[in-house]
């Protein structure tokens, strides 16, 4: 538990979607560890319902069911969290789908790349927009989407899913800029694999026999965690970080900017 000098959001509150499970539940707890009151925003009804009762202190945590390629749903997560707790300081965009890998676009299907597009990046566009709705005239505000490091390289992910985090990095950086100028920051967060996460399931089992650790290739420590992923998100939520804006904190251990092959160092 952190102590109570070391709560970092105090007094805050946070819109995460995607938080019953993975990245998002992880960073729902930490967030409220660090005294933020949280809004729970998924699908998922009774595994966010779950996460929301054992953050429930002092009515510190609400859930909402929110799919977020539907506008309305958007609008009214961010709706429930101002009229449950008064304000909106933090919105996690977080929800995200992997979607079906298929590495030859021949056998790719428009309906698989629409319906990852639709989550990913149209998600991440409607929960920027509502939560720019209501801090906008506070003058302040951080907006976190989750990319990845198929933000930044390619041949990691399906079409579909590199095409959407490369689009997520772009809307980023657009309202960062149209948002500055209201003193409203906003940022993206890019992990490598999380292996314990739900979404990581078809990309492990995509590479078969090789060893995780390969996938580690320029940092020889454990694999990457959820809890990783989420203290970055916890530092662009806090005014720690409150004259980053346009930034993309790659969470890879070093991974996006080297060639294993050609390395000299073994």
């Amino acid at each position: 538990m952190a102590s109570i000098l070391a709560r970092r959001l105090e007094g805050k509150v946070a819109l995460i979607t995607g938080a019953a499970s993975g990245i998002g539940e992880k960073a729902a707890r930490l967030f409220s560890r660090h005294g933020a009151k949280v809004v729970i925003a998924d699908i998922q009804d009774d595994l966010g319902q779950k996460v929301c009762d054992e953050l429930d202190t002092a009515s510190s945590a609400t859930f909402v069911r929110c799919d977020v390629t539907k506008e309305s749903d958007v609008e009214n997560a961010v709706n429930a969290a101002i009229s449950k707790f008064g304000k909106l300081d933090i919105m996690y965009n977080n929800a995200g789908i992997a979607g079906l890998y298929r590495p030859n676009i021949l056998d790719d299907e428009k309906s698989n790349f629409e319906r990852v597009v639709s989550v990913n990046l149209v998600g991440a566009f409607l929960g920027t927009k509502h939560a720019a709705r209501v801090m906008i005239p506070n003058r302040r505000g951080s907006i976190i989407t989750t990319a990845s490091v198929c933000a930044v390289i390619g041949g990691m992910g399906s079409h579909a899913y590199t095409s959407s985090k490369h689009g997520v990095l772009g809307l980023m950086r657009n309202t960062a800029i149209d948002l500055g100028r209201y003193g409203v920051r906003v940022n993206c967060v890019s992990p490598h694999v999380v292996a314990t996460t739900p979404m990581a399931k078809g990309f492990i089992d995509m590479m078969g026999e090789v060893e995780m650790g390969k996938v580690y290739s320029a940092f020889k420590v454990e694999e990457l965690t959820a809890e990783d992923v989420a203290a970055t998100a916890l530092f662009l939520a806090s005014d720690e970080s409150r004259y980053l804006n346009g930034e993309n904190i790659v969470v890879d251990g070093g991974f996006t900017i080297v060639n294993p092959n050609l390395c000299s160092y073994k």
